[in-house]
C-alpha cells in the first residue's frame, strides 16, 4: 500500500511540474501594437507600455523570452529590438502595416536563438507569403535580421496562423491562397521551412475584389481547428478541424452572413469562437460568440449570440492572452475591450467595453499575432470586482 502510494505522488508530482512549466511560458507577456500602444502582461494585470517605436494599422508581432523579456516585435515591415531601436538590417520585409496579419513569429525548433517573421502582404498583392530570420545573438546580442523575404507562395490572403505540430517540437504555419479554397499549411523543423505546403482545398474560395482579402485567420490553443473571418463581399465565418499531425483541415462549419468579419479567436478551451465585425452601410461593428459544441453546422449557427454593438469604433482583432482572457482592438480608442471569461456561454463571458487602459496610446484594428500553442495551457483569472 505504501509502494502504491509513493508511485502515486511521483506521477502527481512529475504532472504538476511539468503542467507548471507549460503554463508558466512568458513569450506571449509583451504586446505592441497600433499607435506605438503596448501591454505588459508580467505582473499579472496588462499594464500599458508607452515605450514602443511601431505604429501599425493591422497587422502586427511581437515575442518574448520564457521569462518574460521583450526579444523583437514588428510591423511585417520593420523590426524593433527590446531597447525600441530598429535591427540594422530591420526593414523592407516584404508583409504590410495594412495587412490584417502581416506577421507571426515563430521559434526555430530546437534553437534558443532563431526565430523566424513570416509575413502576408496587403490586400493578395505580388509578395505574397515570405519569411526572415532574426538571431538574437547578433549585433551585441540585440538581434539583427539575418535573412530576408524567403518565398514561400503567392497571390495569398491577408490571413496566417502558427500552432505546434502534435510531436509537441515542430511547428505549422498555416495561410490562405487568394482566388482559390486552398490552405496552404507549412511544417517547421528544426532542418527549416518545408519547401512545399500541405494544401487542403475545403470551403470558400477566397475571391472577389482584392478587399476580400482582408480578415483573420486563428488556430484554437490546442490545434484541433482553424477558425477564418472573410470580409466583403463573402461577410462570413467559418471554422475547420486541424490535424496538427498531418496539416490537413477537414468539416467545414460557415457562419453567415457578418458584414465586413474581421477578427476570430477560440476561448481557452475551444468550446467558443468569437468574431468581430467591422460593420458596412447601417450595420453596427458587433461582437459575437458561437458555442462550437452545439451540435451539427445549423445548430452552431443558431447558436449565435451578440455580445456586443459599437456605435463609435469600428472593432478588429481579437486575441487571446496569458491571462485566459480575450482582447478586442477598437480602432482609435485609448481602451481595449475585454472578454473576462471567454469559456462561458452567452453573457457570462462577460465583455467589458474599456476593459484596460493603453495610457496616452490608441489602438488600431490588430492586436499581436502569436503561436497559439502558448495558450493551450491558460484559463482566465477571474476578478470579482470586474
Amino acid at each position: 500500500m505504501m509502494k502504491q502510494k509513493a508511485v502515486f505522488f511521483l506521477i502527481y508530482s512529475l504532472f504538476i511540474f511539468s503542467t507548471a512549466d507549460l503554463s508558466a511560458q512568458k513569450q506571449t507577456n509583451i504586446w505592441y501594437f497600433g499607435s506605438r500602444a503596448g501591454l505588459d502582461f508580467n505582473s499579472g494585470t496588462p499594464a500599458p507600455l508607452e515605450n514602443g517605436m511601431m505604429a501599425t494599422n493591422e497587422g502586427c508581432a511581437s515575442i518574448a523570452d520564457n521569462t518574460g523579456n521583450l526579444l523583437f516585435y514588428t510591423n511585417g515591415v520593420y523590426v524593433w529590438n527590446h531597447d525600441h531601436q530598429q535591427m540594422p538590417n530591420g526593414y523592407r520585409l516584404m508583409g504590410h502595416r495594412s495587412s490584417s496579419q502581416s506577421a507571426v513569429i515563430v521559434p526555430k525548433p530546437s534553437s534558443e536563438t532563431l526565430f523566424y517573421i513570416f509575413t502576408t502582404d496587403l490586400q493578395s498583392q505580388a509578395y505574397g507569403m515570405r519569411y526572415s530570420v532574426v538571431d538574437i545573438t547578433q549585433n551585441a546580442n540585440t538581434g539583427d535580421v539575418v535573412e530576408k523575404n524567403v518565398f514561400m507562395t503567392s497571390p495569398i490572403t491577408e490571413k496566417i496562423t502558427a500552432v505546434q505540430h502534435q510531436n509537441g517540437r515542430d511547428m505549422w504555419v498555416i495561410a490562405h491562397k487568394w482566388n482559390s479554397d486552398a490552405f496552404v499549411a507549412f511544417l517547421v523543423t528544426a532542418q527549416g521551412v518545408s519547401k512545399e505546403p500541405v494544401i487542403s482545398r475545403i470551403g470558400t474560395v477566397h475571391k472577389g475584389r482584392s478587399k476580400g482579402a482582408i480578415g483573420c485567420m486563428k488556430a484554437s490553443p490546442d490545434g484541433r481547428k482553424i477558425a477564418v473571418a472573410i470580409w466583403r463581399d463573402l461577410n462570413r465565418f467559418e471554422v475547420f478541424d486541424f490535424n496538427n499531425n498531418t496539416g490537413v483541415l477537414s468539416n467545414r462549419i460557415h457562419l453567415e452572413p457578418y458584414a465586413e468579419a474581421y477578427g476570430v479567436e477560440f476561448s481557452p478551451d475551444g468550446s467558443k469562437l468569437y468574431g468581430t465585425t467591422n460593420g458596412i452601410g447601417k450595420a453596427k461593428p458587433q461582437l459575437w460568440q458561437f458555442n462550437l459544441r452545439a451540435g451539427n453546422n445549423t445548430v452552431i449557427n443558431n447558436s449565435a449570440i451578440l455580445i456586443s454593438t459599437s456605435p463609435k469604433y469600428k472593432l478588429g482583432a481579437l486575441q487571446l492572452a496569458s491571462d485566459g482572457k480575450i482582447y478586442l482592438a477598437k480602432e482609435n480608442d485609448n481602451y481595449l475591450g475585454v472578454i473576462q471569461n471567454p469559456n462561458a456561454a452567452g453573457w457570462s463571458c462577460r465583455y467589458q467595453e474599456q476593459g484596460v487602459s493603453l495610457g496616452n496610446r490608441q489602438a488600431k484594428l490588430g492586436l499581436p499575432n502569436f503561436v497559439q500553442s502558448y495558450f493551450n495551457y491558460v484559463s482566465p483569472v477571474l476578478n470579482s470586482k470586474q
